[in-house]
Order: structure tokens, then C-alpha cells, then sequence
């Protein structure tokens, strides 16, 4: 196969990151006999530093042609004081939109080498291996808003509208049919309207469509708490834009460290393989307190970027091979400053990634 990637690397540890994921990627190319034709654009802070703007229209006409892109991370605190529009995050919620990216797959898989990493006791996190998937460009973060004015007064609207509600859902219900046919949709209903139409949808669609998912209600504080309390009891879990994005940082307890989470946005474009034309980047942030020191974990990145073989170039064994050198990696003892026991015993990023292009040519 041939494919055109585009690469956004953006902030902070994020051209770290996405030169591991490339590394990565040219290695599956030279295992099963591809090809990949790679550009890199800006994004973010990076972007406000080069061209004034977070989102230059240069880079989200040269992701509309893509076959998939690949991010790594935008923000920091050097950009804190610009105007709202101007802010890295601005970049990566329009490209989402741009590109009409409404849901985001966020797997979290405890692989047996990171059990006794996380804070959590083991036995808890044993066998944990569900999917987050988030409605992306609807909410609060895209809803009405007012900024600060002469009377201090701020708000923010979490709006949803029944087509929306009924494409995350449906394609929720897709993922559930697949897997383990068990969805949890996450709300706040009870004190919501947005929330309560959210259930009515979500409930009519899983009814009328779905009627061999097993369907189950909670509200995202009841879902916080079992989270961390039996997290090994959810397969699909669905819920909105900004209760999404919270559950899946705090999920990242179960693993140890955000920076082994990958996540693929999905939409309706096709690219032109046939598959969809994906957004993948690790849950994780820019992190710029530690860019440059080779201590950020790529991980992520590189599962991300195996997301990106399964999901828009429909291959499989190749995103497997990913995953199971990614695995290898850490069984071989290998894990970067966030993971290691001791700051001694650490990877750095480009040892962990040497780790997994060995693994993935075996």
C-alpha cells in the first residue's frame, strides 16, 4: 500500500513523540512492503510562532487530503496570555471540526507489564480493556460562549442536537456489537437538559437498532468513581465532549501514565482507500517542562499511529505487530521516566523506540 500521512507535531514533546511514531511507521513500511509519503505541518503554539494563527488554512487543506494524520501535542504556558483565538488548543478543536471528526476512540488496555505500575492494586486493574468514545465536536467546547466582560461575567453552553446525539451512538453501538456487546452511556441527567436529551437518544437509537447491546445509564460521577472502583466490569463507554475528555485523563490511572493512551477521531470523510480519514494523536499534552530532555514516553504515539493502520489504511496485522513490539518493549523491561521504578533504571525516548523498531523487525 501506498498512503499519504500528513504529521502535525506541534508542541512541546510533541515533535519527540511524532518522530518515534515515524520511526515506527518506516519500519512497519519495510516489514510488509509499503510506502508511505509523509508531510509535516504546523499546529498549535508552533504555528501562532510561524504564521499568527493556531490553525494556518494551509495545514487543514493539507489534512482534508491526507489518508490520515498523525498528531503529537499543542499548548504550553508561553501561550497562555494571547486572545482566546489565538490559544494552541483553538488549532486542535477547529482542525477537528475542519476535518468533521465527531468521534474519538479512546482505548485504555492495561498490558500485563504496566499492572504494578499503576497506583491502583494490580488485582484491580487486571484484564481492564475498554473503549472511550467521545462525541468531539459538539459541548461545551464548541457550544455559546461569552468571555469576561466589564461586569466579570463568563459562561459557557453545553449544547447537543439529536443528529449529533444519534451518530455517536450508533457508532458506539457498532463498537459494542464488535467487542463484548455491553455500552455504558455516561450523562449528567440529572441535572442537565442537555444531558437528559442525550438519554432519550442514546436509549431510542440502542432500542430501535442496536437491541442486542446490552445498554446501561450513569452519571459521569457515579462513572468516575467505578472507574477507579471496578474498571474491568466496561467494554464501550459513551459519553459527551468535556465528560469524555476528563474520564480518559483520570483512566490513565488504571495504566500508570497518560502518556500510554492513543486515541483515533473518526468521522464520515473516506480517504482514498476507503477507510476513514482519521485524526490520531496520544491523550497526552505538549508536557514542555520536560520537551527536549528525551524523557517524554512515545508510547502513546506509537499506539496511536498503530490506531492509524487499523482504522484508515484497514491494516490489521500491521497495527497487531505495532502493538505486540510495543508490548515486547515493556516485557523486555524497558520503560521511560514516568513508568521506571527508579529514575536510574529509565528509557529515554529514543532507547524505547530502538526497543520497538528491534522488536517490530523480529
Amino acid at each position: 500500500m501506498h498512503a499519504h500521512i500528513v504529521l502535525l507535531p506541534g508542541d512541546g514533546i510533541g515533535p519527540e513523540v511524532i518522530a518515534a511514531a515515524r520511526q515506527v511507521l518506516d519500519a512497519v513500511a519495510a516489514r510488509f512492503g509499503h510506502t508511505w509519503d509523509f508531510a509535516t505541518h504546523p499546529i498549535g503554539g508552533a504555528a501562532v510562532n510561524a504564521q499568527g494563527e493556531p490553525l494556518p488554512p494551509a495545514t487543514l487543506e493539507a489534512c482534508r487530503a491526507a489518508d490520515a494524520v498523525l498528531l503529537g501535542a499543542v499548548g504550553g504556558p508561553r501561550w497562555d496570555s494571547l486572545p482566546p483565538q489565538q490559544r494552541p488548543e483553538k488549532g486542535l478543536l477547529a482542525l477537528r471540526r475542519g476535518l468533521g471528526t465527531f468521534a474519538n476512540l479512546r482505548p485504555v488496555t492495561v498490558w500485563p507489564p504496566l499492572a504494578d505500575r499503576s497506583p491502583l492494586k494490580p488485582d484491580r486493574v487486571q484484564g481492564v480493556d475498554f473503549v472511550v468514545v467521545r462525541e468531539l465536536t459538539g459541548g461545551i467546547y464548541f457550544g455559546p460562549r461569552h468571555e469576561a466582560d466589564d461586569r466579570g461575567e463568563a459562561w459557557d453552553t453545553m449544547r447537543y442536537t439529536v443528529p449529533e446525539v444519534e451518530r455517536i451512538a450508533r457508532l458506539a453501538a457498532d463498537l459494542a456489537r464488535q467487542r463484548r456487546g455491553h455500552l455504558v452511556s455516561v450523562d449528567k441527567a440529572n441535572v442537565l437538559a442537555s444531558s437528559r436529551l442525550w438519554r432519550r437518544v442514546v436509549s431510542r437509537v440502542l432500542a430501535a437498532e442496536y437491541p442486542e447491546v446490552h445498554l446501561e445509564h450513569r452519571l459521569v460521577d457515579a462513572m468516575a468513581m467505578d472507574l477507579l472502583r471496578r474498571p474491568a466490569a466496561f467494554d464501550v463507554v459513551l459519553t459527551a465532549n468535556m465528560f469524555g475528555d476528563i474520564l480518559t485523563d483520570e483512566a490513565a490511572a488504571l495504566t500508570g501514565s497518560l502518556g500510554t493512551l492513543p486515541s483515533a477521531s473518526l468521522g464520515a470523510a473516506r480517504n482514498r482507500h476507503g477507510h476513514p480519514r482519521g485524526l490520531y494523536e496520544p491523550i497526552h499534552g505538549s508536557a514542555p517542562d520536560i520537551a527536549g530532555q528525551g524523557l517524554a514516553n512515545p508510547s502513546a504515539a506509537i499506539l496511536s499511529a498503530a490506531l492509524l493502520l487499523r482504522h484508515s489504511l484497514g491494516l490489521e496485522a500491521e497495527a497487531r505487530a505495532v502493538e505486540q513490539a510495543v508490548l515486547a518493549t515493556w516485557q523486555a523491561g524497558c520503560f521511560t521516566a514516568d513508568l521506571a521504578a527508579r529514575p536510574e533504571d529509565a528509557c529515554s525516548t529514543a532507547a524505547f523506540t530502538r526497543r520497538v523498531v528491534a522488536a517490530l523487525a523480529r
